[in-house]
């Protein structure tokens, strides 16, 4: 008999598309993860957060429209149990204070590799016994 195999829902939050498509193509290259859409913007994603049902969210902190930290109090406001990881450029001190205050888990600096960033999305499914 073949096992199941979980897979991490994922939500990609960027304002610039070929991050944003960036992030979807190599996360899903790996089998564990499942990249169930993107978001342009804060407010896009806290409007598709109820019909996607992401177990991770993947957050940038500058955006237009509604940045992601505005967006993050929202999505844990509604959804108390979602995992949300911030990312960012500006991976400092302030900004992970800000983001971590408004619910996120954490904040990864867009510097990292691409095994760092899913290992922090699987750990975290994890953490949440989502996975």
């Amino acid at each position: 008999m073949e096992q199941v195999q979980h897979r991490v829902r994922v939500l990609v939050v960027d304002d610039h598309a070929m991050m944003r498509e960036g992030l979807r193509s190599v996360l899903e290259d790996y089998h564990d993860i499942e990249v169930v859409g993107v978001a342009s913007n804060g407010e896009e994603a806290v409007a598709v957060v109820d019909h996607l049902r992401p177990q991770v969210v993947l957050m940038d902190i500058n955006m237009p429209r509604m940045d992601g930290i505005t967006a993050t109090a929202h999505i844990k406001a509604r959804h108390p149990c979602m995992i949300v990881l911030g990312i960012s450029v500006n991976a400092d001190d302030q900004h992970r204070d800000a983001i971590v205050r408004a619910g996120a888990l954490s904040l990864i600096s867009k510097e990292v590799g691409i095994k760092q960033l899913h290992e922090a999305i699987v750990e975290s499914a994890q953490l949440n016994n989502e996975f």
